[in-house]
């Protein structure tokens, strides 16, 4: 019997979130924000969470630095039962990660000290470990600097070992994503772009050639399209769900958690139609509470949640 149902390699960072900003930043003024929160955050940590939080078995090999912030993402983490056993010493003097994201009404701007995040090397990975996993998946392909060069690698040997793999590369600060992603995705199950990612990686102008592209590469893919909700082509056929109606607070992590409904519905055993409903809820219950992890913390409203839109899937872990 496997360990784990899902091991992760990655970050966890803290997010520093800060609300009812101006849409206009102008320099050298003091601007007031009317709210704030302090979360656990990285893409990987966030996935990893609420996958957890939905009742999967979850490890985690992150780079961990020795400051209180490192701590407080250590805390939330084991509090949801990932498993955090294989955590790798940052070098000395790197501090966690941390992401400030600007809320305002109707956008967000986020900047980011990748910090420990891109510390982690292949030879820091126990493989043992990540393989007495089911399913691996991979996020903040771009930010994970010290590892992007051997991700193929990984997922080869992964792949070998019999594990399926999902990716979300997330957004490349660079904004050229470039690299290794052609040799990534052969190895690659299921990749879970957003709508501009999915463009920008897949070198096409148009949306629907991206698509066209991207599923001539990988197996499934799954595109998330925000307030237009999702797209999955499954080995060459298409579905396609709106969003889930909710009344937001914030969309910091929806991605992730969207990733996590998907893949929850994917290790259950579940059709891809499913799958794509869990992703959406889980998605867009994400975005019901402040930043990533919040909603999922709270196991009777997220059961109720899950139960009252889609009794036939969720059950309570």
């Amino acid at each position: 019997m496997s360990q784990f149902d899902v091991a992760l390699v990655g970050e966890f960072n803290l997010d520093v979130v800060l609300y009812g900003l101006p849409e206009s930043l102008p320099p050298e003024h003091e601007l007031l924000a009317s709210d704030m929160a302090l979360l656990l955050g990285g893409s990987t940590a966030i996935t990893a969470n609420n996958l957890a939080r939905l009742g999967n078995r979850v490890g985690l090999i992150a780079p961990k630095a020795e400051d209180m912030f490192a701590g407080y993402c250590v805390a939330e983490l084991e509090d949801a039962r990932v498993d955090l056993s294989r955590t790798v010493a940052a070098p000395h003097g790197i501090r966690t990660g941390v992401s400030v994201h600007l809320q305002h009404e109707n956008f967000r701007r986020s900047l980011t000290y990748t910090g420990s995040t891109a510390c982690l090397r292949f030879d820091d990975l126990d493989l043992a470990y990540l393989c007495s996993a089911r399913h691996f998946h991979l996020a903040s392909l771009y930010l994970q600097q010290g590892l992007i060069d051997d991700v193929p690698r990984l997922l080869a040997l992964l792949k070998e070992a019999g594990l399926s793999t999902s990716l979300d590369t997330n957004d490349d600060p660079t904004g050229a994503f470039a690299g290794t992603i052609s040799e990534t995705l052969k190895y690659v199950d299921i990749f879970m772009p957003n709508e501009r990612e999915a463009m920008a990686l897949s070198g096409e102008a148009s949306f629907e050639r991206a698509v066209a592209r991207l599923s001539s590469l990988v197996p499934v893919v799954v595109i998330k399209r925000g307030e237009r909700g999702a797209l999955v082509v499954d080995r060459g056929r298409r579905i396609e769900q709106p969003a889930v109606s909710v009344q937001p607070v914030d969309a910091v992590g929806a991605g992730d958690s969207f990733n996590a409904g998907f893949l929850h519905g994917y290790l259950q055993g579940w059709v891809t139609e499913e799958c794509l409903r869990m992703g959406n809820l889980a998605g867009a219950y994400s975005t019901t509470q402040i930043g990533g992890t919040s909603a999922f913390r709270d196991q009777r409203a997220m059961g109720a949640f899950f139960q009252g839109n889609a009794p036939d899937l969720y059950r309570v872990a």
